[in-house]
């Protein structure tokens, strides 16, 4: 069966009622087209309270397994291979800004704020070629 969401699966963010879910951020850098999406990820699974941002012209994604919040930027000449990880932690949070609050029209236009509380940040601006396996851990390959 393929789950649908119902009214009860909404959340409501400014008054305007939104289907929950991961948040993915594919920077340009990372991909541009749905062919290169297929072609850098493979596998894997995230779960619907996640966050996961990706940067990088040379990363590619095999077998995720998110349940939190991770970022990967991987500079121009670094080539990255994420196999296997496997990241636990208390991620991100949307928390809606009341009415009236006093924010920043970039936050209040939008009606919420994101909230870090943990995340699995991997930056490798190095050349060369890396390897993040399972558990986090970086190996230089060359």
């Amino acid at each position: 069966d393929i789950p649908v969401t119902t009214e009860d699966d909404l959340v409501t963010i400014g008054g305007i009622p939104v289907t929950p879910g991961p948040r993915v951020i594919l920077c340009p850098a990372f991909a541009i087209s749905q062919q290169e999406i297929l072609d850098k990820i493979e596998g894997g699974k995230i779960t619907q309270r996640s966050s996961l941002i990706l940067e990088g012209h040379n990363l590619f994604v095999k077998n995720l397994d998110l349940d939190g919040a991770l970022v990967i930027r991987a500079g121009p000449d670094s080539h990255v291979i994420v196999d296997g990880l496997k990241i636990r932690n208390d991620g991100w949070k949307l928390e809606e800004i009341p009415n009236g609050a006093n924010v920043a029209e970039t936050f209040s236009i939008r009606g919420y704020t994101m909230t870090k509380h943990d995340s699995a940040i991997y930056i490798i601006k190095e050349p060369g070629k890396f390897l993040i396996g399972p558990e986090g851990e970086v190996q230089k390959l060359e």
